[in-house]
């Protein structure tokens, strides 16, 4: 499925450019005032950063920003989206725990071995798959992403029942995050959703008048990555409360307290 470029306002030029700077906004935020969380935000950022590279799926045919020297028009990529990728990464991963105590007890052996922790890879990796499956369907390439996204949202939920709370509540809040930079840029450059998204190619619906698609996208983002960095690393969701701090019988460090940066 292809689409043809529309022309964009040359005033447009360098919105895609402050819009995705403008996440690292909040994440440099709760990166400097939850030092406990900083490993995760980075884990995070690192690994959804090289998904910008996936922008030449979606340009033009589900939107076609003007971007930093002409790159998206050009070449389909553009380093507006590694910027962006980066941030809502960290936020995703680290904005619920903002809120909420961190666990730091690593899952023990028999947790692991659990009949429903089998698939523990396949749920990790259950969105790429289901992503590269549905990609060559004849829709756009946004619905195969945001169908993948809730895959591994569910998988990890069916896989970590521990980690519903975080799953949920983290897809709840980037969704509520997102909402409120997609009014700001609706508020601050009228014109440049219409101008710039392929809308005649997506659900007429549009909530506010935000692509319904760019919201499924941001829960189903907040859902998966919310709870990655445990279910990667094998923590548990069990941490008790700080006023029952026990110790560990092998070691004098408390089992609640924050993993060394």
């Amino acid at each position: 499925m292809q689409a043809a470029a529309k022309l964009v306002d040359p005033g447009y030029h360098y919105v895609w450019l402050i819009w995705s700077a403008a996440f690292l906004v909040p994440w440099l935020t709760l990166f400097v005032a939850r030092p406990h969380l900083r490993r995760r935000m980075l884990l995070a950022s690192a690994l959804t950063a090289p998904f910008g590279l996936t922008e030449p799926l979606f340009v033009p045919v589900y939107w076609n920003p003007p971007s930093l020297f002409d790159l998206a028009q050009r070449t389909g990529f553009d380093i507006e989206s590694l910027v962006f990728c980066f941030a809502i990464g960290g936020l995703a991963a680290a904005g619920y725990r903002s809120f909420a105590p961190a666990s730091h007890q690593p899952g023990s052996s028999r947790t692991q071995s659990d009949k429903h922790h089998r698939f523990h890879a396949a749920a990790l990796a259950s969105p790429f798959v289901v992503f590269a499956v549905l990609l060559p369907l004849p829709w756009n390439p946004i619905y195969a992403g945001i169908a993948s996204l809730l895959t591994g949202a569910v998988s990890t939920l069916l896989c970590r029942p521990d980690l519903t709370r975080n799953t949920l509540a983290g897809g709840v809040l980037m969704l509520l995050l997102y909402v409120v930079f997609l009014l700001g840029l609706k508020l601050l450059w009228p014109g440049f959703i219409e101008a710039v998204w392929n809308l005649p190619e997506l659900i007429p619906w549009r909530p506010g008048g935000l692509p319904l698609e760019e919201l499924l996208f941001g829960f189903g983002f907040g859902m998966y990555w919310s709870s990655a960095y445990e279910h990667i690393t094998w923590r548990r969701n069990d941490e008790p409360t700080p006023h029952a701090v026990k110790l560990d019988t092998n070691s004098t460090r408390p089992q609640n307290a924050p993993d060394p940066i």
